[in-house]
């Protein structure tokens, strides 16, 4: 059943290059306030109102609702403010009111904040918005920033954007927090395609009331298929082709599943790798992970390429995700020890350049193990997803010095599993379930008794939830899921459970 899965899954990725990925309720807000004339509008107010959570918030906990929920009030302020309304009697005052409550109760007190991508512009971006829009409202006073932030980093990147300097390709994923500046901003080019910075937000930024006359623009065209194809909503992050075909391919094959991988997929995995390393799509710039997962699933493959291409984003005895990274990522390098590893066990005569830096990102992933085995990571709101990366390649490549590492993490995975036999940060899921699965059946105790009935149950629960949505757990602006990553994991760890 998995090779046929599997097979679909691939199918898939061909006719859908762009990428599957969850609709965000942040970048939906972003679209419904900077381009109300884009088809679809209606839609995506309709999907934030009843996106709104009974507590008035949206997204998900521990600080996760903030940025959504900043952007969904936001929006339906400006949709009020504008004389629309929803549909079906949808009540946008109503659900503007319990928003600005929550928030005005969050942002009263301390926060703790997750480490999302250009969090510091968004939320200061938003709250400002926010503000302008309640100096026309009764009864509300303006919102407070968290504490340990202020606008001004938010004005030198207005001030860099208005300069007409070259903006970083990393900060172009997020322009929309340049405000007026951004709007049709010179020193910004959208790609081939019509996006810029691989966001619709950023896109809708740009392009500004003047794709409403210009029918013919190509951002407009572009925002106009991934409204079309999400049915109004967008995503937060899109295309992502390579990202997400690198990801597929290297879970289905390191778990065994049979698949007959398109020739012309493998050969434009293997052109996205410059010298400077692979994006995840058009408009984002080269990154270590990208770079890695791609390199690991052409030495699966069997076509494995010189991985010189990494030494781009060396930083002392680890990798950054990209140049200038603030903050580092355990599951980045553990996916550069896969690379590696995997292309040194393809070409032997290589590990007298390759082993020492393997030595060293071993050493440096087992240092930053948390106590109870597990590891935490900033692209991924679950440590299941973590730990997965880390310890399998820790057990896989990280030699006997890393053996220590790879007992804990199973030890975790064993204690913390759910009575109905599911994992899960907040709540049990299939995605973080197949993690779980993984590290208990692809280290060396998948013989343990205790794996194996601990699998069994997981794969129960598998077997239960089969058809039901992913909830978003993947970082950007906001959570996301990137679907066929997330069912390639699945597929990967049933096929497991059943060849067990």
């Amino acid at each position: 059943m998995s090779g046929g899965e599997a097979a679909e899954l691939l199918t898939d990725l061909m006719f859908r290059p762009w990428g599957q990925v969850s609709s965000s309720v942040y970048e939906t807000g972003r679209l419904v306030t900077l381009v109300p004339w884009l088809v679809g509008h209606q839609e995506r107010i309709d999907y934030l109102v009843a996106a709104q959570r009974e507590d008035g918030a949206w997204g998900a906990p521990d600080g996760y609702g903030l940025v959504p929920t900043l952007s969904a009030t936001e929006a339906i302020l400006s949709a009020l403010l504008r004389g629309e309304s929803g549909t079906d009697g949808q009540n946008l005052g109503e659900a503007a009111e319990r928003g600005l409550r929550m928030l005005a109760g969050w942002l009263a007190g301390p926060l703790q904040l997750p480490d999302m991508p250009a969090i510091e512009h968004i939320v200061p971006s938003l709250v400002a918005l926010i503000n302008r829009h309640l100096e026309s409202l009764a009864g509300h006073g303006p919102l407070s920033l968290p504490d340990g932030m202020s606008y001004d980093t938010l004005d030198l990147v207005r001030s860099w954007i208005e300069s007409g300097a070259e903006v970083p390709e990393k900060l172009l994923h997020a322009l929309e927090v340049g405000g007026p500046a951004a709007k049709g901003a010179l020193v910004v080019r959208p790609t081939a395609i019509g996006t810029v910075g691989a966001s619709p937000a950023a896109t809708a930024a740009w392009l500004g009331e003047r794709g409403a006359r210009d029918v013919h623009d190509p951002a407009r065209g572009h925002l106009e298929a991934v409204a079309r194809r999400h049915g109004g909503p967008v995503p937060v992050g899109l295309p992502i082709t390579v990202f997400e075909r690198g990801w597929v391919l290297s879970w289905l094959i390191r778990a065994g599943v049979p698949v007959e991988v398109p020739p012309e997929m493998a050969a434009d995995l293997r052109a996205a790798i410059g010298p400077a390393g692979a994006t995840a799509g058009p408009g984002l710039p080269a990154d270590a992970d990208t770079t890695a997962v791609a390199l690991y699933a052409l030495a699966l493959l069997g076509m494995p390429y010189e991985p010189d291409c990494l030494a781009t984003f060396r930083s002392g005895t680890h990798f950054s995700t990209w140049q200038g990274e603030q903050g580092t990522s355990v599951s980045v390098n553990a996916h550069v020890l896969d690379a590696l590893g995997q292309y040194v066990a393809c070409v032997p005569a290589s590990a007298v350049r390759y082993d020492e830096t393997i030595a060293e990102v071993a050493a440096w992933i087992g240092e930053r193990q948390e106590p109870d085995g597990s590891w935490s990571d900033r692209w991924h709101a679950s440590r299941y997803y973590a730990t997965a990366a880390c310890a399998l390649a820790l057990d896989e490549f990280g030699g006997d010095l890393s053996a220590g590492a790879v007992d804990a993490a199973v030890g975790w995975v064993l204690e913390t599993q759910r009575p109905d036999g599911s994992w899960g940060r907040w709540t049990g899921t299939a995605e973080e379930t197949a993690y779980a699965m993984q590290i208990l059946l692809l280290t060396r105790w998948r013989a343990d008794p205790r794996c194996e009935r601990a699998v069994d149950r997981g794969h129960a629960y598998l077997t239960r939830s089969s058809g039901e949505e992913h909830p978003p757990l993947w970082h950007d602006k906001d959570l996301y899921t990137p679907v066929a990553v997330v069912r390639a994991a699945v597929i990967a760890s049933s096929h497991l459970a059943r060849r067990t």
